[in-house]
């Protein structure tokens, strides 16, 4: 009997499985969204474009991203997701098609002092076990290589029970860490001025105290003169030396004030505790300032600014030390590894290799891994979060990118949109928030948000090719492909800013003179020495107001008004007009509805499962108690006046009864800085990071200097605001400032008067002036990679 296989050259049915090939969105409304629907076709590159706070955060990172995450989360036990962020389900009715998401945002690394660009990746954990297994002479473990590891020793007696008797044993442990005792593994020591702790011609209960926080009837004081062991009213100068050493010195002993039991210490070490661990960045501004007064930080002696000691500096591979090669450049290093052949670690040597030629695909090659992570750019943040994701072999994963070209120059941008593509053919979904036209145009889908911002944004405008944006009427469709002409006439300097011998980080003694008066572009590829240049050469005096990429702070109680201090005026100004306190037009304060202490919305924690936010039944909302909402100014509320937007408030507040000049002085700064659209009791935490800068730079244009630096201010702008911003800086400039901008946007090039290019590469290849000029010179020579660019941007 035989059997026969029959062969058909039909095609077979397409499997249902493969069916499933796009993220179906339906009625999402979260934040500013107005119940939108849309389908986004896997395994392709999406790019979500529109004005600063149109919605597109809310859509990609707060809609779809956020239900990817949360469902992940609920795969793991209830024990298990106790210890994860709880994430409340984003309002929307359908989310169909869901792959795993992996972000990639903005959020700066970890500013803590300890951490650098080699903990943060991984690549130190990696370099210590090279040193550990090559290293001449051994020294030990791997964590004799690492900084944030002391060395420790201790020896006594142990109790055990054995056999039904308790004997005692003599035990002894030692523990081999890299960390330098000097100066704890910070690389700096640091002197303190008592000057700045205390007066002392005072006593502690006159206030001889000068630091933030410690007032005469504060517990940091009432420690001190309750302790016994000073006498509260003597003058600090007529202590004896044992008294001395014990308010400043002590070491830490239980004491007991009043009825309280509390742990006595001498100010030296509390003010070390409470000020210096902390990262100077994250500090508030006024204790940022008392630090500044009070501490000098130097280099370690010991250590040489390594943080390691002596014994993890002595072992070395091939005459390098590990302190050596994490202060050398990456894209060196990554030289240094490959030259290393050794088969007894080769698997780690090539994990290492990987990660180290990751850095320099991905354009950070200049970097070293001893860069204090809390340092690096938002884009150079973003793409250090990048690197882990290359070499992955995962599929059929949505990542998703906020705005990624980020402080990157035109011919970095080439590298990075290879880079989405090959993440995109790998059979990946990558959704991208962007602005740029380079990179939107490599979009197979693109979705377009808008037309506006705030409440006038929240649809989509757009959805489709990007040819079919271009021919769209759409806000963004009709700027795509605007290309700023160089200026005909350019603004003749009052005078310059000289820097001699500039040698910050990669900087090779640089002089430059920078003109005032006019608008100064200084430009280059990422990590030519631009900021090294302009924040580290510059003296920051009283004339100088400086607006870097550095994140704002603020919590769901903090809103535009708080932040810029608009509020206060306002406060006041209702309480003078009604007979009563201004604390009481606080939420945060004697003002707020005691239902919900003034956060508007009642918390329920549901242990594992998201906390559930409900809106206050008592003042609905409104976050003041009902007798306040009782007092009026100029026809309104309190709570109806943070309601307005700020186009709302700058016209009550500008005549009539509720005219406040202050008031009106801050929201014309808001105004100006395109943010007219937004509420003054909008919570700071819904706002996009594009609005976040330009809140920032609303504050700073109240300060009194002569010179402002703006550290990429096109941060987060759509290609329309540019135009807005371009406005504001020429304003300020006609107002007889001088302005000097960092940054890559050929736009902003080609409206300056003076630019300063440096170059001619990154890191090492760097840190020259390669081209000083005007604008259409720049364009004239093409000499540098910037003048190729903008050459080609602006058509010439």
């Amino acid at each position: 009997m035989s059997t026969a296989t029959s062969t058909t050259t039909e095609s077979p049915a397409r499997h249902i499985g493969d069916s499933h090939d796009v993220i179906r969105v339906q009625g999402a409304r979260e934040n500013n969204l107005k119940d939108i629907s849309l389908e986004l076709p896997k395994r392709r590159l999406t790019v979500f474009t529109g004005v600063s706070g149109s919605g597109k955060s809310s859509l990609v990172f707060g809609t779809i991203a956020a239900e990817s995450q949360r469902m992940i989360n609920e795969t793991y036990s209830a024990f298990v997701q106790g210890f994860m962020p709880n994430l409340a389900r984003p309002d929307v009715d359908v989310l169909e098609g869901l792959t795993t998401a992996i972000i990639v945002d903005q959020e700066r690394m970890g500013a803590n002092s300890r951490s650098t660009v080699g903990t943060a990746t991984d690549a130190n954990a990696m370099l210590r076990i090279v040193f550990s297994r090559l290293g001449q002479p051994q020294i030990g473990s791997p964590q004799a290589f690492a900084f944030n590891v002391p060395s420790v020793s201790g020896a006594g007696a142990v109790t055990i029970e054995r056999g039904g008797k308790t004997v005692k044993e003599r035990r002894s442990f030692t523990l081999t860490g890299g960390m330098c005792p000097r100066c704890e593994g910070m690389g700096k020591v640091n002197d303190i001025d008592l000057t700045q702790l205390y007066d002392d011609t005072k006593s502690l209960n006159e206030g001889a105290m000068t630091i933030p926080g410690y007032t005469a009837d504060g517990w940091g004081v009432r420690i001190f003169t309750g302790s016994g062991f000073l006498d509260a009213d003597k003058p600090i100068r007529d202590y004896t030396e044992k008294e001395l050493h014990d308010f400043l010195y002590r070491e830490p002993v239980k004491v007991k004030v009043g009825d309280i039991n509390l742990t006595y210490e001498g100010l030296i070490p509390k003010v070390q505790k409470s000020f210096l661990s902390k990262d100077r960045e994250a500090m508030q501004p006024h204790i940022r300032a008392f630090v500044d007064r009070a501490v000098t930080f130097t280099t370690c002696p010991d250590c040489g600014g390594t943080r390691l000691n002596e014994g993890a500096r002595s072992s070395r591979i091939d005459g390098v030390n590990i302190a050596d090669a994490c202060s050398m450049q990456i894209s060196d290093l990554a030289e240094w590894v490959r030259g290393l052949d050794e088969p007894t670690v080769a698997p780690l040597l090539t994990a290492l290799r990987e990660t180290l030629e990751s850095f320099v695909e991905i354009g950070l090659g200049y970097l070293s891994l001893d860069r204090p992570a809390g340092t690096l750019s938002g884009g150079e943040a973003q793409r250090t979060k990048m690197i882990r994701h290359l070499g992955s072999s995962l599929t059929d994963v949505t990542y998703v990118f906020d705005e990624p070209t980020i402080g990157l120059h035109p011919h970095d941008i080439e590298r990075m949109n290879k880079l989405l593509l090959q993440l995109r053919d790998k059979g990946n979904t990558v959704l991208v928030v962007e602005h740029k036209p380079e990179a939107i145009a490599i979009a197979d889908h693109v979705v377009d948000l808008g037309p506006g911002a705030g409440a006038a944004g929240g649809t989509v405008c757009f959805e489709g090719t990007v040819d079919g944006l271009r021919s769209s009427e759409t806000l963004t469709g009709r700027h795509l492909d605007d290309r700023a002409a160089v200026k005909d006439a350019v603004r003749t300097a009052t005078g310059s800013l000289s820097i001699r011998g500039a040698t910050a980080n990669n900087l090779r003694d640089v002089d430059v003179d920078i003109p005032l008066g006019v608008l100064v572009v200084v430009t280059g590829v990422a990590g030519s020495g631009k900021s090294s240049l302009v924040n580290g050469s510059i003296p920051t005096d009283a004339g100088v107001v400086s607006v870097d990429q550095g994140a704002i702070r603020g919590s769901r109680r903090s809103n535009p008004a708080t932040y810029t201090g608009l509020l206060e005026p306002i406060r006041k100004a209702f309480a003078k007009a009604n007979g009563v306190k201004p604390a009481l037009f606080s939420a945060n304060s004697e003002g707020a509805c005691p239902n919900c202490n003034g956060a508007g919305v009642i918390y329920t924690d549901l242990g594992m499962m998201a906390t559930a936010a409900t809106t206050c039944e008592v003042c609905e909302g409104k976050r003041f108690d009902a007798s306040v909402l009782e007092y009026h100014l100029g026809g309104r509320d309190i709570s109806e006046v943070l309601a307005m937007s700020v186009e709302e408030a700058e016209a009550f507040f500008r005549s009539g009864e509720a005219h406040i000049p202050a008031a009106h002085a801050i929201l014309s700064r808001l105004a100006d800085v395109g943010l007219g659209y937004v509420s003054l009791g909008q919570p700071l935490t819904t706002l996009s990071g594009g609005e976040r800068q330009r809140l920032k730079l609303a504050t700073h244009l109240a300060e009194k200097g002569g010179v402002y630096i703006l550290d990429e201010p096109t941060t987060g702008l759509h290609l329309a605001d540019v135009e807005n911003l371009l406005g504001l800086l020429d304003r300020l400039v006609d107002a007889g400032k001088s302005v000097i901008v960092i940054e890559h946007h050929q736009a902003v090039m080609a409206h300056a008067d003076w630019i300063i290019d440096l170059g001619p590469g990154a890191g090492h290849d760097g840190g020259l002036v390669v081209f000083e000029g005007t604008p259409a010179d720049l364009v004239a020579a093409r000499s540098t990679l910037t003048g190729e660019h903008l050459a080609a941007y602006v058509g010439a």
